[in-house]
Formats: C-alpha cells, structure tokens, sequence
C-alpha cells in the first residue's frame, strides 16, 4: 500500500511541474514496479532492468496490436468526418426550429444540439469546440449574455463522452473486460438524462435573470420544421445503422466504428459537404487525436500495472470491509473523491488512473460494472466544467478569445449542480443505467 501511494505522490508532483501526463504515468509505473523488484539506490547502477523494461515494452506493443482498440481511430475519424463536413449546423438547426421561440430557447436548442452530435461524434471537447462555432454567434445575435450561451455549449459538450458512441466507455469495456455493446446501451438513457437536467439548468438561469436571454427567435413554421428535420435525416440515419447494429448484434463495435467512418465519409460526399482538404484535416486531426488517446491509455496501463502490483486495490477492499460501512456509503466516499481529484485531473487521465483502483473495489461490493461505468463516466463529466481545470471551458476560452474563464465557469454553475443531481439519481436509481442493457440482452 505504501508504495502505490508513494507512487501516487510523484505522479501528482510531475503533473504539477508540467509532465505530460502520459510520460508521467509511464515513469512512474515503470520505476515504480523496477522498485518493487528490489531497485534502490544502493544499487541502481548493478540493478537488473530486464524485468521492467520487459514489462513496458510488453504493455506498448500489446496495446498498439490490439485489435479491439481500433474501434477509437475509428469512432474519431467518424466524429471529425461529420464536424468537418458541417452537419453540426443542421442539426442546430434543427433544434432551433423547435425550441428557439421559447424563453431561453436557443441555449434550450444548444443542449439539444450538442446532444445529437454527441451521437455521431463521441468526443467532449469537439463537440463543444465544433458548436461554439455554430452556436454563439447565434445566441449573440438576440442578446444572450456570454455567460449563459458558453455555458450551454460547455455543459452540452461534456454529453460526447456518455452518448453512445463514447471513446472513453470503449476505454472503459477495455481496461475492465466489460461488454462495450451494453455499456453503449446503458450510456443511452442517462445521456437523455443530463439532457434533460442541462434544459432545467436553462430554465433555472433564464427564470433567475431574464436578462440573460432577452430575445426570442422567430416561431418556425411546421414547412420548415419539416425541412429542417429533412436536413439531418441522413445523420440520423447514420447513428441508427451504427448504434443499431451494435444493439441488435449485427456489428461487433469495431465493425460499427468501421461503418460508421466509412457510412459518415459516404455521407458527406453524397451531401457535396466535405472538400477534399478538410477530409485530410479530418485525417490529421484523428491521427492526432489517436495517438494522444493510445500514449496516455499506455501510460495507465503501466501504471496500473506497479498500483495493482502494489497491491493498493487488495488493500483498499479490505479497509472498506474493515469498516463494515453500507456499500452505498462507499460508493459515496469514492463519488467524492472523484470530484475532488476533477478539480485537478484532466478527465480521462482521472478515468485511467483510478478505474484500476476503484473498479476491484466496486465489483467486491456486488454492484454491477456495466453501472459503474456509467457512473464513473458521469462523474468525470462533470470536471470538464468545474474550476480549475475544466477542459470544455479552457477550448471555449482559447477558441473564442473575447470570453474569460471567469464568465464562463461562473455561467455553468447551475449546470454542474444539476450534473451533481443527476449522479445522485443514477447513484440511487440503478435501474436507470441498467435498463436498456436488461432490455436487449437478458
């Protein structure tokens, strides 16, 4: 137990001192396991380092092989195929027709729209960076404050890491050997959830200061509702194929990413909506974005690897049975926990640093994985939006430039507190995760 701490405590002074953080996971774990073979500083230069360096290499090159772990190039490239290709304003637009003559009714419409790109995209911070484009210049346009109208883009953005296709739920079946297929299903209902918590959030801001949201939009006729509904349909039709497939058992999940980067490039091509130089941007940008993903999944799981050698899972189980708490109580203290670690840890570092702690843990205590997962990803949502490090609020700020951290971060209080509100009710309500899953395959 003392050296997994011991371990904990580097890694958080490299990551202090601005050690990316794969590199800081990656040092730690190996020095750390070198050190449980018996390194010390007596003996560093004598010191046998075949074991650890055995170890690493073992765990780069079965990673990168992998082939379940191709489903996140794939569900990446899909996502930038659709923001490249421009979709993400006919799906704004969509929900604009719908909800935007209402008080507070174009933020109402961002949520929604961040949640059907979510579907199609899987990733937090290019939804929230793709709708800040679409989005805000509209809300500006009828006077919204910057405060609530980044807010709503913050807030929808964190739905691209629950929202079926999730990169981070794929991470999650992966680390944990937990069906990918049910996690998607379970992701469903509690994205649809939060959707509705973040719309309660609008209404709560609006109704506390109507000067937030001083115009409304023009009423759309039912001919352009159908229209714009007629916009999207292809993009709809692409989420059902893919997420459809993988609920009825027609595709694997890798097969699905497969169809769906193939189904979103024939899509876009169909539409005349993507050039040839935005498919290499979208190219780039996934070859970059997969390699970030794939050094810091190594990285965890080298040190995954020293924690769980360590014993500190072992060890943590037994404290908790130790104090012969209600299991409900633990599952608290750890929420806790993960909420505090967010105002430090970037979310899917947090995710990979303590799944391998906490998931040992959780299943001693009986709950069910697919659940936990859920939970898990929820809760590392809401450091996407919370002080000091929330990331959907620093990509806001830098792609904006005229919107401080400080507007932003003060305009998504009310949506982090319903985010806390929506954790309590899928912590007590585990039939809202588990539904779907029980549904279609029990």
């Amino acid at each position: 137990m003392i050296p997994a701490l011991a371990g904990f405590a580097a890694l958080l002074a490299l990551i202090l001192m601005r050690m990316p953080i794969a590199l800081s996971m990656g040092l730690v774990g190996f020095f750390g396991f070198a050190a449980l073979q018996g390194l010390g500083w007596d003996n560093i230069l004598s010191f046998d380092w075949t074991a650890p360096l055995s170890a690493a290499a073992r765990r780069v090159t079965t990673t990168a092989l992998q082939y379940g772990l191709s489903v996140i190039p794939l569900f990446v490239l899909m996502g930038n195929i659709i923001a490249k290709a421009g979709f993400s304003r006919q799906i704004y637009g969509a929900s604009q027709a719908f909800l935007g003559h209402r008080p507070g009714g174009l933020a109402a419409a961002t949520i929604v729209a961040c949640g059907g790109f979510s579907a199609i995209c899987g990733s937090s911070l290019a939804t929230a960076a793709t709708m800040s484009k679409v989005a805000i210049p509209q809300m500006r346009k009828f006077g919204y404050a910057d405060s609530l109208s980044t807010a709503a883009v913050a807030a929808g953005g964190t739905l691209g890491i629950l929202i079926p296709p999730s990169v981070i739920l794929v991470i999650y079946g992966i680390l944990t050997e937990t069906s990918i297929r049910e996690l998607f299903a379970a992701g469903f209902l509690p994205g649809v959830v939060g959707i509705l918590f973040y719309l309660g959030a609008v209404r709560w801001t609006v109704w506390r200061n109507p000067a937030s949201a001083p115009a409304k939009a023009e009423r759309a006729s039912w001919k352009e509702r159908k229209r714009a509904i007629a916009n999207v349909r292809g993009a709809a039709a692409l989420f059902v194929l893919v997420m459809g497939g993988i609920y009825g058992g027609v595709f694997t999940p890798t097969e699905a990413a497969g169809v769906g980067a193939g189904g979103a490039f024939l899509l876009a091509l169909w539409r005349r909506a993507l050039s040839w130089g935005a498919f290499a941007d979208a190219l780039r940008e996934s070859a970059r974005t997969s390699a970030a993903l794939f050094s810091v999944l190594i990285g965890a799981l080298i040190f995954s690897a020293f924690i769980n050698r360590a014993g500190m899972p072992d060890a943590l189980t037994g404290f908790i049975r130790d104090l012969d708490a209600p299991p409900l109580a633990a599952v608290a203290v750890i929420m806790l926990m993960y909420i505090a670690m967010g105002t430090v840890f970037e979310s899917l570092s947090m995710l990979l640093l303590t799944i391998p702690v906490f998931f040992p843990v959780i299943t001693s205590l009986g709950y069910d994985p697919v659940w936990f997962g859920i939970i898990a990803v929820v809760v590392t949502e809401i450091s996407l939006i919370t002080p000091p490090v929330g990331l959907n609020v620093f990509v806001l700020s830098s792609s904006l430039g005229s919107v401080s951290t400080t507007t932003i971060f003060r305009g998504v209080t009310p949506f982090w507190i319903a985010d806390i509100l929506r954790l309590a009710v899928l912590v007590l309500l585990p039939a809202v995760s588990l539904a779907m899953p029980q549904w279609l395959y029990h």
